[in-house]
């Protein structure tokens, strides 16, 4: 599993400036705060050799003559900055390098995507590390804000994890999942949809404002459940759906497809992240396997919304056989499904099980069961509850309506990544927001891959070859060798191969470029 974030930009005081220019500057600037520079220059170009964006799970592909520019992710965009002035914004620095992607130290990317900045976390294997790995990107754009603070002639640049700019504009944090394709996928979509519909309970990030626009008056539970339009498709930036259709395994395509989900929000807050991806993995074991909860909505799109804005919890929601449950009571079918699914595969048991699955299912039944009781009392897990008892309290303190633009600059200082002045980070450092990874543990994960996926071998290729590294992907890693005066790829395609029990001694016993893939070729 792991995570794609697209970062709120916004550089206050220079709205000359393209947010896409804006974009590759962050970009650049963490290229120069790492000192990770390929053969070619600053940049590691991404393979797009295996990449098919317009294939479809349900068995078809998408003429690119009909797709929307924003589908065709398949090509590098080659953008100048003469270019980029004419989208709107005057770029003052014609000469400056334009950095539109880096593969990191870590086995992340980091690069620009429709106009922001987009960090797509390595692959693991459990939500711990998917929390670990994705709070790490929060560092790295950090990191890439600070250096430009400290640049002469680049406009200062604030980053945001949310989803919308309040004006009907809308940025994704999806989630990957890796599958077998041996299931129907027509089984993914009516085990998911009703659980898609309902777990942004647990982790929505809250938000102030109704309506793509934000214009509606009120809090809703989550950033993202306005922008979407459809059931099932292929989109993820128009007519959003909420199973996301997209057929780009990233691996042997035979064997695996990544389900690619586009609903969820950037979380800030550990424990809404690790639920999202905790229980999302049990609910795809579950559908593999064919123990999911059989229930459907009547109108999947319409429910999403209700439960969105429902933020006291108390609506129920029609399904297709007439019966009326809640959201909490949905979650409950799921949370009882998946209990007995894993006692019987002994996922969970205390001893012999995997050491994941039962804390998933214990925290995903605490906070089932607060949540049934008293909302408020998770104001240190939840971010939407979190989010809305700070809200309330200055509500409270200056009387105000939820119509009152200061609720809207609260909500969006929430989300600014520097912790100076995130208010996120101002619960975090009073301790009053729990935590379930380290910041140590983080730190790590900023330059260190994690040790049990190909991402480990993608991230030691970074930090002991990147400048002979030209190239790479989710399932390829492209060298020059100088020597021999072209390119070598090495495919990547199974994602638990290229592991550090694997691949550790290969790194620490050829330092050289072209000892290392005379081994790896053994």
């Amino acid at each position: 599993m792991g995570a794609e974030t697209e970062y709120g930009i916004h550089a206050p005081g220079a709205q000359e400036f393209n947010a896409t220019w804006l974009s590759t500057q962050v970009v650049h600037a963490y290229s120069r705060e790492t000192n990770h520079r390929a053969s070619a220059g600053g940049e590691t170009r991404w393979d797009y050799t295996d990449e098919d964006p317009l294939a479809d799970a349900r068995g078809w592909s998408m003429p690119r003559t009909v797709a929307d520019p924003s589908q065709l992710t398949d090509s590098e965009p080659i953008l100048t900055a003469a270019q980029i002035a004419l989208e709107g914004g005057e770029v003052r620095e014609s000469s400056a390098p334009l950095m539109m992607n880096m593969v990191l130290g870590n086995g992340a990317r980091l690069y620009v995507d429709h106009a922001h900045p987009e960090y797509s976390s390595p692959e693991v294997t459990n939500p711990l590390d998917a929390v670990r790995w994705d709070a790490a990107g929060d560092l790295v754009a950090l990191a890439a804000v600070r250096r430009i603070a400290a640049t002469p002639g680049v406009p200062a640049i604030n980053l945001y994890k949310n989803n919308t700019d309040n004006k009907s504009v809308s940025y994704g944090s999806h989630e990957n999942y890796l599958m077998p394709r041996s299931v129907p996928f027509k089984d993914i979509v009516a085990g998911l949809t009703p659980f898609f519909v309902t777990r942004a309970i647990m982790c929505g990030a809250g938000r102030v404002g109704l309506g793509q626009d934000g214009s509606g008056s009120g809090f809703q539970i989550t950033q993202r459940a306005d922008f979407f339009e459809a059931e099932v498709g292929l989109e993820t930036t128009i007519r959003r759906p909420i199973i996301n259709t997209r057929d780009e395994p990233h691996a042997t395509a035979e064997k695996y497809r990544r389900l690619h989900v586009i609903i969820g929000d950037a979380n800030l807050c550990q424990v809404s992240n690790f639920l999202k991806f905790g229980t999302t993995a049990l609910v795809l074991d579950m559908i593999e396997h064919g123990t999911a909860p059989e229930l459907a909505f009547a109108d999947s799109v319409e429910t999403l919304r209700a439960v969105s804005h429902d933020w006291e919890l108390q609506q129920k929601h029609l399904l297709a056989d007439g019966r009326l449950l809640s959201a909490l009571d949905v979650q409950w079918l799921y949370l009882f499904a998946a209990k007995a699914h894993c006692a019987t595969n002994g996922s969970s048991h205390p001893d012999t099980g995997d050491g994941h699955t039962a804390l998933v299912l214990a925290k995903w039944e605490e906070i089932l069961t607060a949540l049934g009781t008293d909302p408020m009392s998770l104001a240190s897990q939840l971010e939407w509850v979190a989010k809305l008892n700070l809200l309330q309290q200055y509500r409270t303190r200056d009387n105000m309506s939820w119509d009152d633009p200061r609720l809207g600059l609260i909500d969006l200082q929430w989300s600014d990544i520097r912790p100076e002045k995130g208010l996120y980070y101002k619960l975090l450092q009073h301790g009053r927001i729990q935590r379930l990874v380290s910041d140590d543990s983080i730190i790590a994960a900023m330059t260190q891959p994690p040790a049990d996926t190909r991402a480990y071998f993608r991230g030691r290729c970074i930090q002991a070859f990147g400048r002979n590294v030209v190239g790479a992907s989710w399932d390829s890693v492209i060298f020059e060798v100088p020597q021999l005066r072209r390119l070598q790829r090495i495919s990547t395609k199974e994602p638990l191969r290229g592991t550090e029990q694997l691949t550790r001694e290969l790194f620490d016993g050829n330092p050289e470029l072209a000892d290392f893939l005379s081994a790896l070729a053994l």
